[in-house]
């Protein structure tokens, strides 16, 4: 079962650097460094969201109906001729329900820890979260997962690639004050700047560095 970390230092992960760049018009090195901070947010945002039951079976429909991972298997059509239209707004949808009202506080802190402008940082996520469904998706297939359980255990997996710590860490600070809300004081988190975060920010980076 592959983690994040497989498909960034991949071929298909360069495929997907170089063409996310290419749509945003955004250096590649900083478009690497914005994936490799906002998919394991999306991830775990996910597996957050997926904790109930409800939650698991909704993530579930999505990935039976529309992100099968179809969309893995021909990036160089994908960032061909542009991102379709259709794919930007199944991004858009995709980070309104996974990121709710946390969304604005997300791309802040994407773009002042990558130096990046938050349209850019925007645009970015829109690509990269349909992305993230299709390789969940595909995985999903792999695995044939069919219950909240295993939604879950697959969800943990694909965070994997670091020490399970790491990955708790990762998981305790998407709702930090423990009220349910899924993407609290992510700002600290992505931005290390949190006395709660423990140097996220640096945590992440050191993770996914090439």
């Amino acid at each position: 079962m592959s983690g994040l970390l497989d498909l960034l230092n991949s071929p298909m992960g360069k495929q997907l650097i170089n063409g996310v760049a290419g749509q945003t018009g955004q250096a590649e090195n900083k478009t690497a460094d914005v994936l490799s901070m906002a998919m394991p947010l999306l991830l775990g945002a996910m597996k957050k969201n997926a904790s109930s039951p409800q939650g698991a079976e909704g993530l579930m429909n999505a990935l039976s109906n529309k992100h099968d991972g179809s969309i893995l298997d021909d990036l160089g059509g994908l960032f061909g001729g542009g991102v379709d239209q259709s794919v930007m707004d199944d991004g858009a949808g995709i980070l309104g329900h996974v990121l709710g009202n946390k969304q604005p506080q997300v791309e802040n802190a994407l773009s002042q820890k990558s130096g990046l402008d938050v349209g850019a940082i925007a645009n970015i996520l829109k690509i990269a979260a349909p992305i993230v469904m299709g390789y969940l998706g595909r995985e999903r297939n792999s695995g044939n997962v069919n219950d909240a359980s295993g939604m879950n255990s697959l969800l943990g997996s694909m965070l994997g690639g670091q020490p399970q710590q790491n990955q708790s860490l990762i998981m305790s600070l998407i709702d930090a004050d423990g009220d349910g809300s899924v993407l609290d004081d992510v700002a600290g988190m992505v931005m290390g700047s949190s006395k709660k975060s423990g140097g996220l920010g640096g945590l992440l980076g050191g993770l996914f560095k090439k």
